[in-house]
C-alpha cells in the first residue's frame, strides 16, 4: 500500500513538470505568435535572418523542454540523459544569438533616434539571457541531483518568459498589425518590464505551491529562483540609468558596428 502510494506521487511529480513544459511552450508560442509566427507565413515580417535564427532556436528549447519532460515522465532516462548533450549546445547557442539579438536592437535603437532610451532598454534583455544562462549552468552543475537539476531548468525557462509576455502586451497597446514589432518601435521604459517580469513567476510559485502540497515544504530552488529574478526586475531600473550602464551599451552597440 505505501509503496503504491509513493510509486503514484512520483508519478504525479513526473506528470507536473510535463504539464509545466507544456504551460512554458504555450506562453513562448502565443506570446511571438502575433508579432511573428502568423507574419512569417503571411510575409509581413520585417527583420534580418538573425532574428529568425533567433526564433529557430529559442522555439527549439521550448519543444526540447517539453520533449525531455516527457522522457523523464515516462522513465526513458537514459535517452534523457543523451538528450542533455543536445540542450548544452542548444542552450549556449541561444544565449550568443540572444545576446546578438540584443545588440542588433540596440543599434537599431540608437541608428533611428531613440539614444538612452535604447541604451536603458538594453538591459533588459540582457538581464533575462543572463539569468537563463545562470540558472541553465546551476541545472547542469546539479545533474546529480535530479530534484535541484529539473527546478533550475525550469527557472532557466521561465527567465525568458517575460519576453513573449511583453509582445502580448505590445498588440493589447498599439493593435499590432502586419509588421508590428516591438523591436521597431521606441523601446518602452524600463519600468513597464516589471509587470511581465513579475508575472511570468507565477509558474515558479506554481512550483513552490505544488511542492508545498506534495513535499510539506517549497523546494529551496523556488526560494532560490524567484528571489533572484524579483531582484533582477527590480533593481533594472535604477541601474538603466546610470551612466556607467549607458558606457556599458554605448560601447555594445559598436560591436561589429
Amino acid at each position: 500500500m505505501v509503496a503504491a502510494s509513493v510509486a503514484s506521487q512520483r508519478e504525479s511529480s513526473r506528470l507536473f513538470y510535463v504539464w509545466m513544459a507544456a504551460a512554458c511552450a504555450l506562453v513562448a508560442f502565443g506570446g511571438f505568435a502575433p508579432t511573428y509566427w502568423a507574419q512569417v507565413p503571411a510575409g509581413t515580417f520585417v527583420g534580418p535572418p538573425l532574428l529568425h535564427m533567433h526564433a529557430a532556436l529559442f522555439s527549439a528549447w521550448s519543444i526540447f523542454l517539453f520533449s525531455q519532460a516527457s522522457l523523464a515522465a515516462n522513465g526513458r532516462l537514459s535517452d534523457h540523459r543523451a538528450w542533455g548533450l543536445v540542450g548544452i549546445a542548444l542552450a549556449t547557442a541561444m544565449v550568443v544569438f540572444g545576446f546578438a539579438v540584443a545588440i542588433l536592437s540596440l543599434q537599431h535603437g540608437i541608428a533611428v533616434g531613440y539614444g538612452d532610451r535604447a541604451r536603458s532598454f538594453f538591459i533588459v534583455p540582457v538581464t533575462a539571457i543572463a539569468m537563463f544562462a545562470g540558472f541553465f549552468i546551476a541545472a547542469i552543475c546539479n545533474i546529480g541531483r535530479p530534484e535541484w537539476h529539473k527546478r533550475f531548468i525550469l527557472l532557466a525557462t521561465i527567465a525568458l518568459l517575460a519576453a513573449p509576455v511583453a509582445r502580448i502586451f505590445f498588440v493589447i497597446a498599439t493593435g499590432g498589425g502586419p509588421g508590428a514589432r516591438p523591436g521597431l518601435a521606441m523601446p518602452p521604459p524600463v519600468s513597464r518590464a516589471i509587470i511581465q517580469g513579475l508575472l511570468v513567476e507565477v509558474l515558479a510559485v506554481a512550483g513552490a505551491l505544488y511542492d508545498w502540497r506534495k513535499r510539506g515544504k517549497p523546494h529551496p530552488t523556488w526560494l532560490i529562483g524567484a528571489t533572484v529574478q524579483t531582484l533582477v526586475v527590480l533593481v533594472r531600473v535604477p541601474i538603466s540609468t546610470t551612466s556607467w550602464w549607458l558606457t556599458i551599451a554605448d560601447a555594445a552597440s559598436r560591436i561589429a558596428g
